[in-house]
C-alpha cells in the first residue's frame, strides 16, 4: 500500500481541507499521514469560527517521522495559513522529497479574483517559492494569476492564453502545472495542463453549473492525489477528478436537505471507486 502525507488545517465541520483529503484518499486505497496546520470549528464562510495554530507542531512531526524513518509515496499540500507555515513546509519538502516521490502543491489562498482574507502579495510571493519545489502544482484561476503577477481575468481568454500561463508557471521550476476553473465558453468549464518534460498539454472539460460551493477544489486536488497514487496518469487523474467533483455538486444540488457549506462527496465515492477500479484495469 503506497502512503501520502497531506499538510493543510483541518476545519472540523465544512467538507474540506483535510476533512475532505483524508476520507476521499482513503477511500481510493492509499495510507493517508496528515499534519495539521491549525484546527478550526468550522471553515472561514462560518461566522464567529474558532482557530488554534498548529504551526509550532508542524517541525515537532517531521522530526519524529524522521527517526522513525518514515517515507511517503507524495507529499500534498493544501491551505497554508502564514508565511512561516510556508518556510517550514518547503523545509519539510527538503527532509522528506526524494527521486522515487512526487510534491503536489494545492497553492490555496485566492479565489474569483480575490486574495483570502489575511494574504498578501509577500505571502503570494512565498508561496509561488513553495511552487518552484513541487512537481505539480495545481493553481485555480486567480492563483495563477496572482503567482505569476499578472491581470486576473475572469472570462475572454482564449487557449494561447492559458497556455502561456501554464508555460510560464513551469518556468518557476515545478514540473508539471495545472490550471482548474479555465472557461473558454459560457456553458463549459474544465481544466488545462502542462507538463514541461515531455513539452506536452492537457484539457478536459465538463458542462459548467452554475452554482458554487465551498471544498470543491479539495475535492478535486485530493482525488487527483489519490488516482496518481493508483498508478494513473496525470491526464486520466485530471479526468476523473473533473467528473467526480461534477458528480458531487450535482448530487448536493438533488438533496433538498444538503449543507450549504459543502458538497456531498461521501455520497459519490463509490462512484469515484468504481472510475478508479475501472481505470486501473484499463492500464
Amino acid at each position: 500500500m503506497k502512503k501520502i502525507v497531506t499538510i493543510q488545517d483541518i476545519s472540523c465541520v465544512g467538507k474540506c481541507s483535510l476533512t475532505v483529503a483524508l476520507p476521499v484518499i482513503s477511500a481510493m486505497g492509499i495510507e493517508t499521514a496528515i499534519i495539521p496546520t491549525a484546527v478550526l470549528s468550522a471553515h472561514t464562510a462560518f461566522e464567529g469560527f474558532t482557530f488554534c495554530d498548529l504551526t509550532n507542531e508542524i517541525n515537532k512531526i517531521s522530526e519524529h517521522w524522521k527517526k522513525e524513518n518514515i517515507n511517503f509515496s507524495a507529499i500534498y499540500t493544501g491551505y497554508l495559513a502564514s508565511e512561516k507555515q510556508i518556510q517550514i513546509v518547503s523545509d519539510f519538502f527538503d527532509k522528506f522529497k526524494t527521486e522515487k516521490n512526487i510534491v503536489f502543491v494545492d497553492p490555496a489562498m485566492a479565489d474569483n479574483g480575490v486574495l483570502y482574507k489575511g494574504f498578501d502579495k509577500s505571502f503570494v510571493k512565498k508561496m509561488a517559492n513553495l511552487c518552484a519545489k513541487a512537481d505539480i502544482i495545481i493553481p485555480n484561476m486567480t492563483e495563477a494569476s496572482f503567482i505569476l503577477d499578472t491581470e486576473y481575468i475572469g472570462f475572454g481568454y482564449n487557449e494561447d492564453y492559458i497556455k502561456q500561463m501554464l508555460v510560464n508557471l513551469c518556468k518557476l521550476g515545478c514540473k508539471t502545472a495545472v490550471i482548474t476553473g479555465v472557461s473558454f465558453k459560457q456553458d463549459e468549464i474544465g481544466v488545462m495542463s502542462y507538463d514541461s518534460e515531455n513539452d506536452k498539454f492537457f484539457k478536459y472539460f465538463n458542462k459548467k453549473i452554475l452554482r458554487e460551493f465551498h471544498g470543491t477544489g479539495d475535492v478535486f486536488a485530493s482525488t487527483c492525489v489519490g488516482a496518481l497514487m493508483n498508478g494513473l496518469s496525470l491526464d486520466k487523474s485530471l479526468e476523473i477528478s473533473a467528473d467526480y467533483t461534477t458528480e458531487c455538486i450535482k448530487s448536493t444540488l438533488e438533496d433538498k436537505n444538503a449543507n450549504w457549506y459543502g458538497v456531498n462527496f461521501e455520497e459519490k465515492i463509490p462512484y469515484l471507486l468504481n472510475r478508479i477500479k475501472t481505470a486501473v484495469f484499463i492500464l
